[in-house]
């Protein structure tokens, strides 16, 4: 079962109703209800990433049809109600972008057009030979999707790399962005294979990054990388005028009259309007042209009054903005933000219904400070991860659901798109059964001064599931990073290690009673503090039982008694500092992993206190199973080998007993990686042939895509993650009369037309009855509002004395 795909990557489409949104995630299509949120179905079919879709308009309503594209080279043409695929085309080229601009024509022109209906397309060539210092791979090229047999040789452009198009609403202009200039083709009302594109360009001195055109009018409007919005009326005024005449008559040179326009381009005027302080990200109009809606990092929605230029704004969405997508439903609308959730808004008013979340994508701080970045943290029993966003925050995940539940503040911020990196959340880990969360957060030191470090416990509400802040501790072991944080399998203790040469460890004291009223809280405090001359503690960890405490002192093993704080014994030593530590299972055998120059995997023996095997691996995570002594490494492969691996990593699957893998999968994306054990009977979704599954390994990548697998399965093939018959039971029904005004009545049949079951009077619900049946077999109004209204009063037995 796959998830975690970004939801971002290319703009959503509506459904012509507005009830559904249909998103690019990876190799297929998620189509999510706009009512709920929630996932409905999927169009699975490509075998690389989808980057756009098409849905095709219809007045009705009713038909559910949409075209899409892939890098996989091939277009395909769905039925998205019924999640089926109808026709295929395969290019041969990576598609990077497409677009249909006879499907946006108005009616009474789609009718004088001919049958073959035609895509844009700009796709990728790697076969394409050129002499200049840069090969231009990049192509614009015409596709008939009604009588295909080959793509077009004929290249409308070429560029570096594939540039994404843009299409005028109605259909009859089509853009791209190539660095500082822009190309503007008009589509021919009788569109053919052979048919001459016209074709502008207008120029600027800085590099495009969002293009956009008016619905009705000549207007486009372009962003570039300094922030500022360029507005072009009356584009292609010269080059696209009609054959019957001129529209405009004005001489080409005459500056006066083209104030703002750049070298002689072919426009009426060009003005410049400028908010954004970082470059514009989108740009789109409103459906009836009046206003300018523009995105940037800054995470705020800009509306622009086109005819005044004055502003109105959408501040604190909390995240630098990608798209913005209108429906067909004036009422609704979407962005697309780069923290991978998709807002749902009710327009006019801009405010955000209901939002999609997908799984968010690791933060800045962890490119700017990798030692420091914390890893994802499992909670095996229930099937979530937890990873941290970027406004230092922590994300609960669904595995099994693939979808985000909800997410934790640990160090309050809002997001400001110009500050630097000040915290970085160095730790989260999770107790075994995800009732208590530890975070390590760094204030990094401004020239070396004002560093600080903070130790937070946090305790999970039983009612709302959240977790909140039970004790905060500052500077826990001095001015020491803190290198892990590790929870005691049964009982509320704790353990932190430091690189200051200590651990300590903490116990939880509960408080339950405050002026006479009953009050669960909780605080931690220390128990005991432990060193071993003075070595760097690097990691910790706990045995299944709780009984033996094992911390890593640089190159050696400590073993400690946690509730006597007293040395039990010393174990090996490896060639470089052990930077984490886990026991296999409920078994006898402890795991240690080094990096840096002589990187290690080693397997020790607690009964006889030495080494029972060790591999020479660069080990990104390991996980333990919780009953088994199975465990599995993620490991990175070395640059030679990943040509023979076609891939970066390798997860190997070990019996602690034997230093042959069990079984072995090859992975991509793997640094930054995450593995973990989930119990696969906490969800239904983990069900094969009727059997529950007991166990999965969770895979979790550097992007935070994930795949879970039975790894003892060895022919177990992919699940899709559609979760359409869990959710069916919130969808909109779309029944009217009493259900649309007082809402659903308990669940009965609807189809029952017998006559008894009208004039029923034995059940003690007859409003569910009394409506049932055909039109002309119904009892007369007086009799069914009686009824009606003498149900819905409460009746009482009184006596009367």
């Amino acid at each position: 079962m796959k998830g975690g795909q970004t939801y971002v990557s290319s703009p959503p489409s509506f459904s012509n109703d507005g009830k559904r949104l249909l998103v690019c995630s990876g190799c297929s299509v998620a189509v999510f209800s706009t009512a709920t949120a929630l996932q409905v179905s999927a169009l699975e079919g490509h075998t690389a990433a989808v980057t756009s879709i098409v849905v095709v308009p219809a007045p009705n309503s009713v038909l559910s049809y949409c075209w899409t594209s892939s890098l996989d080279g091939t277009i395909r043409y769905w039925d998205f109600f019924l999640s089926e695929c109808i026709k295929t085309l395969d290019l041969g080229f990576p598609i990077y972008s497409m677009v249909i601009p006879a499907i946006l024509s108005p009616p009474e022109e789609n009718n004088a057009r001919q049958p073959n209906v035609f895509a844009y397309v700009s796709v990728q060539d790697e076969n394409a030979q050129d002499n200049r210092p840069k090969p231009r791979r990049g192509q614009i090229r015409k596709c008939n999707l009604t009588n295909y047999h080959a793509i077009s040789n004929h290249i409308l452009k070429e560029t570096e790399r594939p540039e994404s198009l843009t299409i005028c609403p109605s259909g009859k202009f089509l853009g791209i962005k190539d660095k500082r200039k822009l190309h503007i083709w008009k589509i021919p009302k009788m569109d053919s294979d052979s048919a001459v594109l016209k074709k502008i360009t207008l120029h600027h001195t800085k590099t495009f990054t969002a293009l956009a055109f008016h619905p009705t009018e000549r207007i486009v409007a372009a962003g570039d990388v300094t922030g500022r919005i360029l507005i072009w009326r009356g584009f292609g005024t010269h080059k696209f005028q009609d054959n019957s005449g001129l529209l405009n008559t004005r001489s080409m040179n005459d500056e006066e009259d083209k104030p703002g326009v750049r070298d002689n381009d072919d426009a009426e005027s060009c003005s410049t309007w400028h908010w954004h302080s970082a470059g514009v990200r989108h740009l789109s109009f409103s459906s009836d042209g009046a206003y300018l809606y523009s995105g940037g990092k800054e995470g705020v929605l800009v509306l622009w009054q086109l005819d005044t230029g004055k502003k109105t704004f959408l501040p604190r969405i909390g995240s630098p903005l990608l798209y913005f997508v209108d429906s067909t439903d004036p009422s609704l609308s979407s962005i697309s933000c780069a923290d991978n959730q998709i807002h749902i808004l009710k327009t006019p008013s801009m405010e955000i219904m209901r939002s999609i979340s997908g799984i968010k994508p690791p933060p800045s701080s962890q490119e700017i400070s990798e030692s420091l970045s914390s890893r994802a943290a499992f909670d095996c029993s229930s099937g979530l991860v937890a990873v941290q966003t970027e406004n230092y925050g922590i994300q609960f995940y669904s595995l099994f659901g693939d979808r985000g539940l909800y997410e934790v503040q640990v160090c309050e911020r809002n997001h400001q798109p110009v500050d630097e990196v000040t915290v970085v959340v160095t730790v989260v880990e999770l107790s075994v059964d995800g009732s208590i969360m530890g975070t390590v957060e760094v204030k990094l030191p401004e020239e070396g001064i004002g560093g600080l470090i903070c130790l937070k416990f946090w305790d999970l509400d039983s009612d709302s599931k959240r977790f909140s802040v039970s004790t905060l501790i500052y500077e826990p072991h001095r001015d020491a990073h803190i290198s892990s944080v590790a929870f005691h399998p049964t009982c509320h203790m704790a353990v932190s290690s430091s690189y200051g040469g200590d651990f300590k460890i903490w116990v939880c004291k509960e408080e339950s009673q405050q002026k006479g009223k009953m009050l669960q809280t909780s605080s931690w405090m220390c128990h005991a503090v432990g060193s071993y001359k003075n070595k760097a503690m690097r990691a910790a960890a706990f045995s299944a039982d709780g009984s033996v405490l094992a911390v890593a002192a640089d190159t050696v093993i400590t073993l400690w008694d946690p509730d006597k704080n007293v040395l039990i014994a010393v174990v090996g030593e490896t060639p470089t500092p052990i930077d984490r530590l886990n026991f296999a299972g409920k078994s006898e055998y402890l795991l240690s992993v080094s990096h840096g120059s002589n990187p290690q995997l080693s397997v020790w023996s607690l009964s006889k206190l030495s080494a029972s095997w060790s591999y020479s691996l660069q080990v990104e995570a390991v996980s333990c199973s919780m009953d088994l002594s199975f465990f599995a490494v993620l490991a990175l492969l070395p640059k030679s080998n990943e040509r023979t691996f076609r891939s970066d990593g390798i997860i190997l699957l070990f019996n602690a007993t034997d230093p042959i893998p069990v079984a072995s999968w090859s992975v991509a994306k793997a640094k930054g990686g995450g593995l973990a054990f989930i119990k696969g009977n906490s969800s239904e979704l983990a069900i094969t042939d009727g059997k529950p599954l007991q166990t999965l390994l969770a895979y979790i990548n550097g992007d935070r895509e994930y795949v879970l697998f039975d790894p003892n399965d060895k022919e177990s093939c992919e699940r899709s993650m559609n979760r359409q018959e869990d959710l069916a039971a919130f969808e909109e029904t779309g029944q009217i009369g009493y259900t649309s005004i007082y809402g659903e009545l308990p669940a009965f049949d609807f189809k029952r037309n017998k006559a008894s079951s009208v004039f029923s009077g034995a059940s003690e619900r007859p409003w569910e009855t009394i409506f049932s049946g055909s039109s002309h077999m119904l009892p007369p109004l007086t009799k069914l509002c009686s009824e009606f209204l003498e149900s819905l009063l409460e009746k009482r037995t009184t006596t009367v004395e």
